[in-house]
């Protein structure tokens, strides 16, 4: 087990982790998700020894490793930005550590052939990095970590430099290559809440080196703590419009009106924020409960088309399913599905969200 009390760590002014503590068991893949500057890069490199706190433990299998040496941590770290060694082949590069560590040749060569055959890499292992395309070179710094076979692993967005079909192969792969693995902790950063969604047992949602929220996938996207949270595991960003109550009925800033979803129910009158995820704001022709605005930006991903409004109501970010012919400048008609929708307070907390009904 791998147990982070109150960490904390500043440089000239600048807070990287905040009072942060989290316990990770053997066996899972916890996945740290936040925007770019959240803190995710520095709490893995606290963990490996790599930047040194200014207050906290760090204990793994209950001892306190928060001064050991970084060469005596079991850790390994794969980066963003990939590092080889130029003057060595693939599979060179992947063996090179793994002789540090004192293995057999037997050892060694059995290690290499797997994890260069995880990545994709057994035809390209007597080629020179400078031969393989950023991607691959990539994939030479995954096996090399994952060769090494640590205790605690961790990597940082590394598959950020993959093109979209080797990125869905190898999260697949990362399910079977860490989950189960009794005798290793495994830490995954990322930006993306769909590879988030899939890999993680928790998902530890991160900004300014704090833990906003910390769950299993589900209870944190159905139960984001704050407007933050909710934006953070939402693609798109989660619309929030501030609106008012009054009575039974749903004010929003253009002075359209919504009956107060039944999952909202014991909601008092007053000010609030509403969150509507992309997908529940959809096209609509005129009539009841219909409003409408400006498209400013469109944007099509695959098969979804992600539009960019501007309403009376606040901006607003719709998702529909297929390839559509928009266009910035369009008036756009849309109808918000109230009964999907969730409630802060003006402080960004929740209040209520589909399926759980009021706090």
């Amino acid at each position: 087990m791998l147990e982070l009390k109150n960490l904390n760590v500043a440089l000239e002014g600048e807070t990287f982790i905040d009072d942060f503590s989290f316990v990770a068991e053997p066996g899972r893949i916890y996945v740290l998700i936040g925007r770019t500057g959240a803190g995710k890069t520095s709490l893995m490199r606290a963990i490996a020894g790599l930047l040194p706190l200014d207050s906290g433990s760090i204990y793994f299998r209950g001892n306190d490793i928060t001064h050991t040496p970084v060469w005596k941590r079991d850790a390994a770290m794969v980066y963003q930005q990939f590092i080889n060694y130029p003057n060595k082949s693939v599979r060179e590069n992947v063996e090179f550590p793994l002789r540090k560590l004192g293995l057999s040749v037997e050892e060694r060569a059995g290690r290499v052939d797997t994890y260069l055959d995880k990545v994709g890499l057994t035809e390209f292992q007597k080629r020179r990095p400078s031969q393989l395309s950023g991607g691959q070179q990539q994939r030479v710094a995954l096996a090399r970590s994952l060769a090494r076979e640590s205790s605690i692993l961790m990597l940082d967005e590394p598959l950020m430099n993959l093109d979209f079909k080797l990125r869905e192969q190898l999260r697949e792969e990362f399910l079977e290559l860490f989950s189960g693995k009794a005798d290793s902790v495994t830490i995954y950063a990322t930006t993306e809440i769909t590879e988030a969604m899939m890999l993680g047992y928790e998902l530890v949602v991160m900004h300014e080196g704090k833990a906003l929220q910390v769950g299993r996938p589900a209870e944190v996207f159905e139960r984001p703590k704050n407007t933050f949270v909710a934006q953070v595991v939402s693609d798109p960003p989660m619309t929030i419009l501030p609106v008012k109550v009054q009575g039974s009925s749903v004010i929003f800033g253009s002075g359209h009106s919504a009956d107060v979803p039944p999952h909202l129910g014991s909601l008092g009158e007053g000010s609030y924020d509403l969150g509507v995820r992309a997908i529940d704001i959809v096209p609509a022709s005129e009539g009841p409960g219909v409003e409408s605005g400006l498209i400013g930006f469109v944007e099509v991903s695959g098969s979804e088309t992600v539009l960019y409004v501007t309403s009376e109501s606040g901006d607003l970010v719709l998702q529909i399913e297929g390839i559509h012919d928009y266009s910035a400048g369009e008036r756009l008609s849309f109808h918000l599905r109230t009964d999907r929708c969730f409630v802060f307070d003006k402080g960004g907390a929740l209040l209520g969200a589909p399926g759980m009904g009021m706090k």
